[in-house]
């Protein structure tokens, strides 16, 4: 579609269209986030957000923040923490401490593990058919035995290492 035709289109709308113009820091129809939902993400390859974390201040917290204007050696220990908690929802310390996720990992990994090998036991007991009479011992026996007396590759092979004076494998 052309540049003229998309215009003309847009000015028989008799505007923009639903899409409209919009700045980024606005949302597409305009309207504002809703209170409990915000654009805050902090991680450590990214620690610094575009959006404090308390958007909603109460008269304490925008009391705290007025003061904040004013020189920082009035405000106290607990001030200065509170205004940094206004502002970000952990600290570098509290991002890289550790978790206790691999727990849960772990546990998941062993309870499939456990699923997982009841699951072969349930298949060879109830599925899986008996085992051919060809992988018995005694059929594997008869089958040496066979091979031996037929004398089946007596240079390299079984028969080489067989003493058929003693009935005894060489040593």
């Amino acid at each position: 579609m052309s540049f003229r035709a998309a215009w003309s289109l847009t000015l028989r709308k008799g505007g923009l269209g639903i899409r409209g113009i919009h700045t980024p820091g606005s949302t597409a129809h305009g309207k504002e986030k809703m209170p409990p939902y915000t654009n805050y993400h902090a991680q450590r390859s990214y620690p610094m957000p575009d959006e404090p974390f308390c958007m909603e201040l109460n008269a304490e917290q925008r009391a705290l923040k007025e003061k904040e204007k004013g020189s920082w050696t009035q405000l106290s220990h607990a001030e200065k923490v509170a205004l940094y908690r206004l502002q970000f929802h952990e600290t570098f310390a509290e991002m890289n401490r550790r978790s206790n996720e691999w727990k849960t990992v772990m546990g998941c990994v062993f309870f499939f593990c456990g699923f997982t090998g009841l699951l072969i036991w349930w298949q060879r007991v109830y599925v899986f058919p008996k085992k051919p009479i060809t992988l018995t011992d005694e059929w594997k026996a008869q089958q040496l035995q066979r091979t031996l007396d037929m004398k089946g590759n007596p240079v390299q092979g079984l028969a080489s290492r067989w003493d058929y004076e003693r009935k005894e494998w060489k040593k």
